[in-house]
């Protein structure tokens, strides 16, 4: 039986001045209420509620707002109400169909007393307001398993990804003070939060950017000291925008943006809407900084002629050894760099050593943050760096357990497809995913199939955008340009043969002829590289780290090549 109940009201001045009489727990006891129109939202805690409408009543910003739902517990205290408002709040931006009107820099998850036992209580309350009172428009797990909910800028940051905010925003408005241009990087494994503090750290700007001074701050949180006219006034005329080399991920953020107050689609930028710009940046955040591109053959040929063209407009000739990079550097007079040095996985992108340069300056400076804690991967020990160790030259001497990570090798392709399945029908977003070891037949052929291996015959994505959410996706296989930066709860991986084992040289080895991303193995005559079987070795051994990490739950491996699987049923 639940101990909770939801009160709904009218926000108004006469109806504020009764709630005394209906209940006197709405001037003394913590609450969480829910305040809404039929566009917006705005979730709030308070132990004194009546007082806090009386406080909203005089706010613009909530003046159009019509409905109150107050929910009320005997069991409520000040940490289960924080937590219970962080949970609507990011409910209500993952759902999608009203704006929260909420600062970002209120969530909260911070552990209290019987925490868990409120939080099924929470997920009842949900389901009250989403049923009885008709405010999300999805369930739970559907909300959980969308873009918009992994991409929020609503998210609770743990306590090193809050430090490297903070510590960033220390230097950020230092910097602003003193008038000095400045770049900064932050380096994390796979997992640990690069997109997500990216776009935190835009929409707490403009939150701090535009926070009325006179309407009280109902936050508490490391920064509230950043809300003051002083930081504000810094920030008026400043311009901002996300950059993200990857299309996929490009449009992703973008409806993210597109959702939330203060942010904006028109701020998420390809690198070359940063070269063509008119105008400079006050700040450039650029995700997955490691996926920029190096003077090289672009995926389109116009894009050739662009590339040429921005050079010479920036720099007033066409230098073949100008990056992308240089771009953001030009056109911006500070820089976030969110960067993996081991993620970079076509020749055209940045090269490792001018990503590791670029880490080691940053050192230097004392702007560098690296994030330590795994946020996607449900494993107890260190699974990002134990892949990255069986890939390369130096793997473990044992196997390692991950605990209830479901980490399992299979030697039936079929079967692998079936137990993906399952947990497709359980838990949702469990997707297959291979190397480029196939060519894209079904692109130009919608009847051909891709990949006919092992009894099953498959085919790569139809769409390149958005392909984990695409009606299509469950049956297809996703490549390395369609899951990078995302999250999956399963991911079943064909490691094709275009990466094999010689069991004599006790080294792995790259086959060319069984490799078919052209702009993979492309070289490049402009700058005077060739690409060698072991150069390319090094971006296919970074493309399966990659693949083998999306998975939260679990990750399913299938080897085509018999002495690599031989070799990896010694570590999976």
């Amino acid at each position: 039986m639940t101990s909770f109940k939801v009160e709904r009201f009218p926000f108004d001045a006469n109806q504020v001045k009764a709630w005394g009489s209906v209940d006197p727990r709405h001037r003394n006891w913590p609450v969480v209420y829910v305040m809404n129109n039929k566009r917006e939202v705005y979730v709030g805690e308070s132990l004194n509620v009546e007082g806090r409408m009386r406080q909203h009543l005089e706010s613009d910003s909530k003046r159009s707002l019509q409905s109150v739902r107050v929910v009320l517990d005997d069991t409520f205290n000040k940490s289960a109400c924080l937590d219970l408002e962080s949970f609507l709040i990011r409910m209500f931006h993952g759902d999608g169909s009203r704006q929260v009107l909420n600062l970002n820099a209120g969530i909260t998850d911070a552990e209290y007393y019987d925490r868990e036992k409120y939080n099924k209580t929470f997920r009842q309350i949900f389901e009250e307001l989403r049923t009885q009172e008709e405010l999300f428009q999805r369930t739970i797990p559907q909300i959980v398993n969308s873009d918009l909910f992994k991409l929020s800028p609503f998210k609770a940051l743990n306590h090193d990804q809050a430090s490297a905010v903070n510590d960033i925003f220390e230097g950020f408005f230092s910097d602003l003070e003193s008038g000095v241009d400045n770049s900064v990087v932050v380096e994390g494994n796979p997992g640990t939060g690069k997109t997500v503090i990216a776009i935190y750290m835009l929409k707490l700007l403009e939150d701090i950017r535009r926070h009325d001074s006179e309407e009280p701050l109902d936050i508490d949180s490391i920064f509230s000291d950043y809300f003051t006219p002083g930081h504000a006034e810094l920030l008026e005329s400043l311009r901002f925008a996300i950059v993200v080399p990857q299309q996929s991920l490009r449009d992703s953020i973008a409806k993210v943006f597109k959702l939330t107050p203060g942010l904006h689609k028109n701020m998420v930028l390809t690198p070359f809407q940063v070269g063509e710009s008119t105008e400079p940046f006050d700040l450039l955040v650029v995700d997955e900084a490691h996926r920029l591109n190096q003077r090289a053959n672009q995926a389109a040929g116009p894009l050739n002629k662009k590339f040429i063209e921005i050079n010479e407009k920036l720099f007033g000739w066409d230098d073949p050894q100008t990056t992308q990079l240089d771009w953001i550097r030009k056109q911006s007079r500070h820089s976030i760099l969110m960067l993996d040095v081991n993620q970079t996985v076509r020749p055209a992108d940045l090269p490792a050593t001018k990503t590791r340069e670029i880490a080691a300056r940053a050192r230097t400076a004392g702007r560098l943050y690296p994030l330590q804690t795994q946020m996607r991967i449900s494993a107890d020990k260190d699974y990002v760096g134990y892949i990255r160790s069986v890939l390369s030259d130096n793997p473990p001497t044992t196997p390692d357990n991950f605990g209830n990570y479901d980490l399992r090798l299979f030697t039936d392709l079929g079967e692998m497809r079936r137990e993906l399945q399952k947990r497709e029908e359980v838990c949702g977003l469990s997707r297959l995913v291979a190397g480029y070891a196939w060519p894209w037949k079904s692109k130009k052929d919608k009847s051909a199939f891709d990949i006919e291996l092992d009894g099953q015959q498959m085919r790569w994505n139809s769409t390149t955008t958005d392909w984990i959410n695409s009606p299509k996706s469950v049956d297809e296989v996703g490549s390395i340009h369609t899951v990078q930066g995302y999250d999956l709860n399963y991911v079943g991986v064909i490691i094709g043969n275009d990466l094999g084992y010689d069991p004599v040289a006790r080294e792995l080895i790259f086959d060319r002829t069984n490799y078919h991303d052209k702009k993979g193995r492309e070289n490049n005559p402009k700058l005077g590289i060739t690409y060698s079987d072991a150069d390319l070795l090094e971006y296919v051994k970074n493309i399966y780290s990659v693949l083998l990490t999306r998975g939260i739950q679990g990750t399913y491996v299938y080897v085509c090549d018999t002495a690599l699987r031989e070799r990896l049923q010694e570590f999976v």
